[in-house]
């Protein structure tokens, strides 16, 4: 708890959510319980910190380390106290936006409904790890689409739910859910560019699986090794910016939005105050740090079952994995043909090639909620749905067509395409 300038008490809040479930997925909830670990050694209370994730991977079949998760290569158990605010169907959509906004009655949960209760002195951060797309952020049965998003942080600015509030998003084409943030003192981190892809990294063949992603690990050892109470959250942003490219090599650019009167708080304002150990050390530059084994987070669940057919000896198994892997590449080109049939029928045959911005968030939430409903559930079957594919639904939306036309295109194509 800290004392602002008139000498009233503010206390600092922390929404940590992973968007994922599954194996594949490991790095997304080690991020989670990672930066859990962080800010909770940082001061910030339990009771101050809300966290949303599935919880399938401490304890899951494919885990030969049973009840630990780690984020980086011979790390620490990150899994260790994080607390289960909420798990398996309770980490959704609605839920996230119910649990920010401090609204109890809208979570549909059984038991404790753990919320932000901020207040007009209180900072709020928000931290989410899992796939996205362009204008979407995905949960496990559900999805976060930005429209809804800026909505919620506009009717809490409003109601003066907080002092500060500071998101930061891992997930491919995260610009793009951050770019409409225009509420005063509200600030957002992407660990990418809108039309940019996030990478995983740290690459463990004996648990088969990423460990992390080079945005977030790159955050964390940041955070964990500058003096918090003289490092700005420009500083962290600047380190981010060169750091996560360097480290990619490929076109990954963290970007940042909203109010940048924050650019110069303090990362203790929100984040806590640094461990002794770092306080009471030199200068607060962060040590060197390196990440590896680099890969599209697209093509992680591919490479995992690759991994699991060559580990896998029982023949009967091994044609049943790469029945699954097959499968998934087809479905992915059926959505190909799909979407290439909608824009033909739309007279938009440029929407397939074009890497548009999202500005019509409202109007792709429509269109791409249509889609999902009528012709593929990205929800059921996570890994099938790319960002490319997203991307062509932003297009249709941008060319200025009308919602009804677009619908009307995605429902007589449902009628053709097989799954």
């Amino acid at each position: 708890m800290l004392y602002n300038m008139g000498g009233s008490y503010s206390k600092q809040w922390v929404l940590l959510a992973a968007g994922s479930k599954g194996w594949e997925n490991y790095r997304h909830q080690a991020d989670v319980c990672h930066a859990y670990q962080v800010v909770r050694q940082n001061g910030i209370p339990d009771e101050q910190i809300v966290v949303m994730m599935y919880d399938d991977i401490a304890y899951n079949e494919e885990n030969p380390f049973k009840g630990k998760i780690i984020n980086e290569p011979d790390g620490p158990n990150v899994y260790t106290g994080v607390p289960k605010d909420y798990t398996g169907e309770e980490v959704s959509a609605d839920n996230f936006l119910a649990v920010l906004r401090g609204d109890s009655e809208a979570v549909k949960k059984t038991g404790r409904k753990k919320v932000i209760q901020s207040g007009e002195n209180d900072s709020v951060f928000i931290y989410l790890s899992d796939h996205g797309g362009h204008g979407v952020f995905c949960f496990p049965h559900s999805t976060l689409h930005a429209h809804d998003l800026f909505t919620t942080i506009h009717t809490m600015s409003k109601n003066s739910k907080f002092s500060k509030m500071v998101l930061y998003l891992e997930a491919c084409h995260s610009g793009s859910m951050l770019k409409g943030l225009k509420d005063h003192n509200v600030y957002g981190v992407a660990a990418c560019k809108p039309h940019e892809k996030s990478y995983a990294c740290f690459k463990d063949k004996k648990i088969n699986a990423w460990l992390s992603d080079v945005f977030t690990a790159v955050w964390l050892h940041h955070t964990k090794t500058v003096k918090l109470n003289t490092t700005s959250f420009g500083d962290q942003f600047d380190y981010l910016k060169k750091k996560v490219t360097e480290a990619t090599r490929k076109p990954q650019t963290p970007c940042n939005y909203g109010d940048m009167n924050i650019r110069k708080v303090m990362l203790s304002e929100l984040l806590g105050e640094s461990p002794d150990s770092v306080r009471g050390a030199g200068p607060g530059q962060p040590t060197s740090f390196r990440v590896s084994d680099v890969v599209d987070a697209t093509e992680v669940p591919l490479l995992i079952q690759e991994n699991r057919i060559k580990n896998e000896q029982d023949p009967e198994k091994r044609q049943a994995l790469e029945r699954q892997y097959h499968a998934l590449i087809r479905k992915r080109k059926t959505v190909d043909e799909a979407l290439k049939k909608i824009a033909e029928r739309t007279n938009a045959s440029k929407a397939l090639t074009e890497k548009r911005e999202v500005t019509r968030t409202y109007e792709l939430k429509l269109v791409a909620e249509h889609f999902r409903k009528n012709l593929f559930n990205w929800e059921e079957e996570p890994f099938v749905i790319t960002p490319s594919h997203i991307q062509v639904l932003v297009n249709l939306c941008e060319h200025g067509l009308q919602v009804q036309s677009i619908t009307e295109a995605i429902t007589h194509v449902s009628f053709e395409i097989a799954f």
